[in-house]
């Protein structure tokens, strides 16, 4: 304990609010955003997490977090493994009872985080200007309880994901969720491409922004 209250940990934010991807959307869920990102994808919506942010303890997150009511938490970012606190973080959450997930780039190696928590792991399309940075190892560590997310933001970027698809067979490894990149890529045209090619893959919006648009602390 006394190793990882050393560590610190800079929080961008903390926050309530329903989660809005993934499998778990629509859940009152408790948001811990971790400062700084080693990427800058073109259509990031939280730039604001790349620097600033509050140096907090672990114990001090954990007491912020038990303030909300929610029994979900979503470690996010930012890049949240960018910090080394993030780890002790993630493992002391799910030792308190929590249902923990983690949004990350899939720039940096999942390999250490904790068992119990829910991957939400992110591959870099070609528009995002940062394709050359995944980090393919990092699939082999997926369970069926993890999810993969692309966000598309063009008809290339849906030609190369769907690719993927096919290159490391990832619907076999957990469910995939294609994203439109707001504002670039028409929602409506993107579910016709996956209709039409008939793709075992999830479409998603992001709820938060359809309710409350692109706020900050939603």
């Amino acid at each position: 304990m006394e190793a990882d209250e050393a560590l610190g940990i800079r929080v961008s934010e903390i926050f309530f609010s329903l989660q809005g991807e993934a499998s778990r959307v629509g859940w009152p869920t408790t948001f811990v955003r971790l400062t700084g990102c080693p990427l800058r994808c073109a259509w990031c919506d939280t730039a604001y997490a790349f620097a600033g942010g509050e140096r907090m303890t672990i114990t001090q997150v954990l007491a912020r977090v038990a303030a909300y009511p929610a029994r979900q938490v979503c470690v996010t970012g930012g890049e949240p493994l960018a910090q080394s606190g993030a780890l002790p973080l993630l493992r002391q959450l799910c030792d308190r009872g929590y249902e923990v997930s983690l949004e990350t780039s899939g720039v940096l190696d999942i390999a250490p985080v904790d068992a119990r928590v829910f991957r939400v792991l992110d591959l870099k399309a070609p528009a995002s200007g940062e394709a050359g940075r995944n980090r393919w190892e990092n699939l082999a560590c997926l369970t069926p309880n993890d999810e993969i997310k692309i966000i598309i933001a063009s008809r290339d970027d849906y030609d190369w994901a769907c690719a993927r698809l096919r290159e490391h067979r990832l619907t076999e490894r957990c469910p995939v969720l294609f994203s439109p990149a707001a504002p670039t890529q028409p929602p409506r045209e993107l579910a016709e491409w996956i209709l039409a090619d008939g793709l075992p893959v999830r479409f998603q919006m992001q709820l938060h922004r359809l309710i409350w648009g692109n706020m900050r602390g939603k």
